[in-house]
Parts: C-alpha cells; structure tokens; sequence
C-alpha cells in the first residue's frame, strides 16, 4: 500500500457554496481520503487535508482544481494570509509505501498535469525544488500575486513549468514535497499588527529564532485581535510548546497574553503527546501509553500478519 498525505491550500475562505464545490471532488472517491478541511475568513484560506493513494489524489485534486480555478478570481482576493493562486499550494508528504524520492516524483507529475490541463504556471518548493532558493516557499512567493503578476516576467521568477505569465484570474501554483508540517496559530490579546509581527520576526529561523520554524503576524479583524501564523516544519527539533513559551516571552515585553492556540488542519499524535508530556511534567511518556495509539499500533501487526 503507499499512502501521501496532501494539504492543499486554496485562496477562498468565505463563501461558502464555493468551497462546498472545490471539496466535493475530494468526498466518496475510492482511494481519496478526506480528513479535514477547514476554512478562515480572515485568511481567505481553504486548507484540506487528504490521504491515500497517489494516483487517486492526483485524480481528485485535478478536478477539485478546476473547480477553484472556475470560481476564484485572484484579481478580486483580498485575505491576510499570503498567495500567489487560487490553487495557492500544493504539498506532498510521504505516509507509507514510498519515498522522499517518490514523493517528489508525485509532487512533479501533479505540477505538470496542472498546468497541461489549465494553463497555470507552477513552481516547485522544499524537496521537489529545482533550484536551491526555491526551497523556501516565501522566495517564490515575495511580493504576492499582485507583485508576481510583473515579475514573474524576469528570468530569476520565471515559473519551472508553463510561460512566465501569470493565468489571468487563478494566478499561479506552488507544488512540492516535504516532511509533516504543523500549522499553529497563536492568537494574542491585542489589535496592534506591529507586536504580531515583531513576535513572529523574533521566533522564526530568519530572524534569528527557533530553527524549523516559519512566522508571521496577521490581523484578525473580525475578532479584534492579532495572530502569530508559525509553520513548525520538524516538530520533532522544535516542538509546539517550546514555540509556544517563546511567544509568550515575547509577548510579556508588550504586557500581552496568549488568547489560546489553534491547530490547523491535521497534525502528527507525537507532537501533542510530546506537549502534552512537558506541560503535565510526565517523565518518559511513550506513544504505547496512549491506547488509541496501541490499538492502531496492533492492528498493523494483525493486517501484515
């Protein structure tokens, strides 16, 4: 059996006819597993998250594409979160049954039956770069789709498949490969933007934070608040508590506190024990502790006996 987890990220958050119409593909397909999906009007964002068989996601997200690309026009976007498409990125994770490598070779071929079928330019970011400045996503994606629309003209930002051209209303695609990824949001008592982004410049590895992690400050302004965005990229080196206490550092210098935190999409159950652990002070707790853990454990024996 080889399984991927896809996450894919499209540019809509609001309405809600539109986003039931670019999950429906996802819903009842054989080998196409929907976990999760979830929607932030602020964002503007539809995160979903998949698994299963590689060829049956691909199949899936063609035409949940083709869906977005239809209904989305990138012109008339406006949202905190940073794009560049309606199909805004695309990434692969290897599960079960394949490689890195493999992994790569599906984030490819999706890339290029994208842009075959629809036109859209795509770039490929993390383990399915083609060039080593394109492994971080905030490389390709400086300056957004309204910036892009210009540069994507010069030769350092032409796309790695499609003409240098952005699609006329679904803009472009960031297709790639990498580990599990954990998407923690950080909402902090305040309405001032400038506290969440000095924060998140504090905390992530560019600015001379926590390695593995990635961060912006966005305003919720429907709630009146402000949020750190952070991408812990190996939750494994930098565990969601230790990104937590050093918001909270930061945070203290402005007399602010953290509202509460929010996991968005799915995560791996060792990131939340290994939180769990550290805050209850539980000396060497293990997965086999957690029965739901075991029991799933077990059942793998009793299928490849």
């Amino acid at each position: 059996m080889r399984i991927v987890e896809c996450v894919p990220n499209f540019s809509e958050g609001r309405r809600k006819e539109v986003i039931a119409r670019i999950v429906a593909p996802f819903q009842d397909r054989k080998g196409c597993h929907l976990f999760d999906y979830r929607a932030d009007e602020d964002h503007n964002r539809l995160v979903v998250s998949l698994a299963g068989d590689p060829e049956a996601i691909i199949e899936a997200l063609l035409k949940a594409s083709g869906e977005a690309f239809s209904l989305i026009d990138m012109n008339s976007h406006r949202g905190a979160h940073p794009r560049i498409g309606a199909l805004d990125v695309v990434p692969f994770t290897p599960v079960k049954g394949l490689s890195m490598e493999e992994c790569v070779e599906t984030a490819r071929s999706f890339g290029k039956q994208l842009n075959s079928g629809f036109g859209v330019p795509v770039y490929f970011y993390e383990e399915a770069a083609l060039t080593p400045e394109r492994k971080n996503l905030e490389n390709i994606r400086k300056g957004q789709y309204e910036a892009l629309k210009e540069a994507i003209k010069e030769p350092r930002r032409h796309p790695d498949i499609g003409e240098p051209a952005l699609h006329p209303t679904a803009g472009a695609t960031v297709v790639g490969a990498r580990k599990f990824l954990v998407a923690f949001n950080v909402n902090l008592g305040t309405s001032d933007l400038e506290i969440a982004k000095e924060i998140a410049r504090r905390i992530r590895f560019s600015g001379g934070g926590l390695a593995h992690v990635k961060a912006i400050g966005l305003s919720l302004e429907d709630r009146g608040v402000v949020q750190v965005s952070v991408n812990i990229v190996d939750h494994e080196r930098n565990p969601l508590y230790r990104v937590l206490e050093l918001v909270r550092i930061e945070a203290s210098r402005w007399g602010v506190r953290v509202l509460e935190t929010e996991i968005y999409g799915m995560v791996p159950a060792s990131a939340i024990y290994d939180s769990a652990a550290h805050y209850l002070q539980v000396a060497g707790l293990q997965p086999q502790q957690i029965i739901e853990l075991r029991l799933l454990e077990m059942s793998g024996e009793e299928d490849d006996g």
